[in-house]
């Protein structure tokens, strides 16, 4: 994942803010300079094609978040746990970026790079999980479970970014209906959909 500027920083998250609050792919030079409050000129020097701009946020939130969970699994090797604790990362962060929240929740069922930032690191843990014998569903099942757990993991975020539940709430639901879903005991799955979160590492700069 390329290191982004100060500017193309500011820029990138004016245009989450533009995007999720629209709910349009597109902006121009001055809504944008606005919303990030830099000079057009600053636009035009860090954004290369305002057309293709919302595929370079995409890509960069997904790539963006896929290291910064990934990096919290560093000493975490059962693959229930790394699944119950990517579903509560990705709703705290619901709650604490509601613009990245409502990007994610907005886009992600119609944009390839928001889908892969959702079944990338669940897919890999789910074939880990089936192959190690600790999920029970059929190996021709893999892709509607992918997408059962993206659909959990939205609509999660849904309800806290829509003052339904806590984020708390809605992760340790989400996570343990997903680890019951594939097999993991009742109690069990509770309890690890309940276990405390690490905050979500910084990435280096």
């Amino acid at each position: 994942m390329k290191t982004l500027s100060s500017n193309q920083v500011r820029i990138y998250e004016a245009a989450v803010r533009l995007f999720a609050q629209r709910g349009t792919t597109h902006a121009n030079v001055s809504e944008l300079a606005q919303a990030a409050g830099v000079a057009r000129g600053t636009i035009y020097n860090n954004v290369g094609n305002l057309d293709s701009l919302f595929e370079e946020v995409a890509a960069a939130l997904a790539g963006e978040m896929h290291a910064r969970v990934d990096s919290s699994f560093q000493t975490l090797s059962d693959p229930a746990h790394r699944l119950a604790r990517g579903i509560g990362l990705f709703v705290r962060r619901a709650h604490d970026e509601p613009d990245w929240g409502r990007f994610i929740v907005r886009f992600a069922h119609t944009t390839a790079l928001l889908r892969s930032m959702l079944s990338g690191e669940p897919a890999r843990d789910l074939k880990a999980g089936l192959e190690s014998g600790r999920y029970l569903f059929r190996k021709e099942q893999m892709s509607s479970v992918v997408a059962f757990v993206a659909s959990t993991t939205l609509s999660a975020m849904w309800l806290v970014l829509d003052g339904e539940k806590t984020w708390r709430e809605a992760g340790a639901d989400a996570a343990e209906l997903v680890l019951r879903s594939v097999g993991v005991p009742v109690e069990e799955a509770r309890a690890l959909a309940a276990s405390d979160l690490p905050l979500l590492p910084e990435l280096a700069g």
